[in-house]
């Protein structure tokens, strides 16, 4: 069985930490780098059911997309949860490893696991890497369907084919615009709208989009929004991220056992749908204000 310190050579050399955003914590959480590893868990988020399951599984190290303390801390005490986390690691000896926007512009990164999970054809990088000369690398990808779609079926493909959540799919547009090409970006995207409408596309879908970009993006151009969970856009990294892993371990002949954790970590666990109801005119509203 390979060393810690060997797996965490291998998860570096696959999404690079140096490429990971200034303001990000990636890497090794805790884990003592001697220790040999045999069963590893990939997962999004570094939460208590995630490690809960990393103890029933008797794996030896954890891969989350998440980072467990993205700022400082000057506590690790268990009455805290990330503490919590902390501890129940070390005293199951599981190591925690993170790879985050390092795993979003690698190639493959995140937003190829996104095409992937949704069977679009992927023709670059959204924001290209100005590192890589190959022009692969970068936040992002611009996707083209087999064919046109309108965009209730695409956001019906999408609700069909990404992880169920609460949430769903969101959807800004008319329900018949035919859609051929496609921007994608796995968790937060609302940054990327300049990006998106200089790429031509006709529908964009990211996650947890904001009131006002969303409202601006739609006032200034034809572009469609599709809106679904922040984790389930960023789920289909796991298994993407343990094959790459599995492929590394037969390499080596290190008999490594992957798994991918199906536990929805998704914070919202229900959604009510509105009711039928107009809101009053002003009018009839007593006290109105002029």
């Amino acid at each position: 069985m390979p060393r810690l310190s060997e797996v965490i050579a291998a998860l570096d050399a696959l999404w690079p930490p140096a490429r990971a955003e200034q303001w990000d914590a990636v890497g090794t959480v805790c884990g003592d780098p001697d220790a040999e590893v045999s069963r590893v868990l990939f997962a999004v988020d570094p939460v208590q059911e995630i490690v809960d399951e990393a103890v029933e599984l008797g794996a030896d190290l954890v891969v989350t997309h998440h980072p467990l303390y993205l700022r400082g801390t000057t506590t690790v005490a268990a009455s805290t949860f990330k503490g919590r986390v902390v501890h129940t690691l070390i005293r199951n000896d599981i190591a925690l490893h993170v790879a985050h926007t390092n795993a979003d512009t690698a190639d493959p990164g995140v937003s190829d696991a996104l095409a992937g999970a949704l069977d679009l054809r992927i023709t670059g990088p959204l924001v290209p890497d100005p590192t890589d000369p190959e022009g692969r690398r970068g936040l992002g990808r611009l996707c083209e369907l087999d064919h046109p779609e309108t965009l209730r079926e695409f956001a019906a493909r999408a609700a069909a084919r990404l992880p169920r959540t609460a949430q769903g799919i969101r959807v800004a547009g008319d329900p018949e615009q035919p859609i051929r090409t496609v921007a994608v970006s796995g968790g937060s995207g609302d940054s990327l709208f300049d990006r998106v409408r200089a790429a031509g596309v006709d529908a964009f879908l990211t996650a947890d989009l904001r009131h006002h970009p969303a409202s601006e993006a739609r006032e200034t151009s034809p572009l469609a929004l599709l809106d679904a969970a922040h984790w389930a856009t960023e789920w289909p990294w796991c298994e993407q991220a343990a094959a790459q892993l599995d492929a590394v371990s037969d390499r080596h002949g290190w008999g490594l056992r992957t798994h991918v954790s199906r536990a929805v970590t998704d914070p919202w666990t229900a959604h009510a749908p509105s009711t039928d109801h107009t809101p009053p005119s002003p009018s009839s509203i007593s006290g109105a204000p002029n």
